[in-house]
């Protein structure tokens, strides 16, 4: 059920609920409108405002919406964050801003992809995977692609240290979960044998393209499943005049000499952090706004995750 209407100086701003997958479960994010776009709130100590899919969309008018939080004409929030979307390096406000490292591919050409921008294993990992059948292409999201996508999901509990969180949903489940953006969304399939054996839901933000969904199966991983889809990801971005693939957050983990390879680069877009209140202007001079995670040392987030890794091997819950 969504909140009451909340009026804030004069303004009546209607609250509302829209349902989302956090971490993989469903779950509900608290939003309203505000200068003809919709933002969400977030958290419960540090009430947090942002774009709703800033991935998708940019802040039409970042300073319009600052002065608009700070008068009380929305649900009071202590602390607005935006960034400014790739190509769009250079600071363009005039607020408090870090650094967001992100993985973008620029793309000219296939052509150009293949012979100067990848590894040379990457290009003998498809070819390998060609010469076995791998076959890669468009298609539909249909009861077909839902299948192999659950087949997929359901062949192992852990993934890369961690818990999947897609492992043990329904064919019905993900067909719900997953259909929710197909507006924007291209699936891209891998088959071996008539067998769909990895897949991508490419995503089309306007300026580029995103990869939103990418796995592929273990059984299969001697195949270079994922290198066949960035290929294809790379043919569709190139036909349809999308001059970046962007494989989201740049970070030192298992996924980094992946990206490195596929000829991905770290590129550095300005995130925005405004206070809104006393709370929010602590909480940045704190360092709080990223998150307790953002805060730890690397070299014991990288202990905390070989911990996570033995216990998950040894049968951990």
């Amino acid at each position: 059920m969504s909140p009451p209407a909340s009026t804030h100086s004069g303004l009546e701003t209607k609250l509302f609920t829209k349902d989302t997958l956090i971490d993989g479960r469903p779950a509900q994010i608290e939003c309203f409108a505000l200068h003809g776009q919709t933002l969400t709130v977030s958290g419960s100590l540090l009430k947090v405002v942002s774009l709703e899919d800033e991935w998708y969309d940019d802040v039409s008018d970042p300073v319009a919406i600052v002065d608009a939080l700070r008068r009380g004409d929305a649900p009071k929030a202590d602390l607005f964050t935006f960034w400014q979307r790739v190509p769009d390096l250079e600071q363009k406000y005039p607020f408090y801003s870090e650094q967001e490292d992100l993985a973008v591919l620029p793309i000219d050409s296939f052509d150009h992809w293949w012979k100067a921008q990848i590894r040379p294993r990457v290009r003998t990992l498809i070819r390998k995977g060609e010469k076995e059948g791998v076959v890669v292409r468009e298609v539909a999201f249909d009861d077909s692609f839902v299948k192999g996508m659950t087949a997929i999901f359901n062949e192992a509990p852990f993934r890369q240290g961690r818990r999947f969180w897609h492992y043990g949903k329904d064919f019905e489940t993900i067909k719900r979960q997953f259909s929710r953006y197909l507006f924007r969304e291209r699936m891209l399939g891998a088959y071996y044998q008539d067998e769909m054996i990895g897949f991508m839901m490419l995503g089309d933000a306007g300026r580029f393209a995103l990869t939103g969904q990418i796995i592929s199966s273990l059984k299969h991983r001697d195949k270079a499943p994922n290198n066949a889809l960035i290929a294809k990801a790379v043919d569709v971005c190139a036909s349809r005049g999308l001059k970046y693939l962007i494989y989201l957050s740049w970070s030192d983990d298992s996924l980094a000499e992946f990206k490195r390879r596929c000829g991905f680069e770290r590129v550095s877009v300005p995130r925005y952090y405004v206070p809104l209140s006393w709370k929010g202007a602590l909480a940045l001079k704190a360092g709080m706004h990223r998150g307790w995670k953002a805060m730890l040392p690397r070299r014991v987030k990288s202990a905390l995750k070989r911990i996570r890794r033995m216990w998950y091997e040894r049968g951990g819950n």
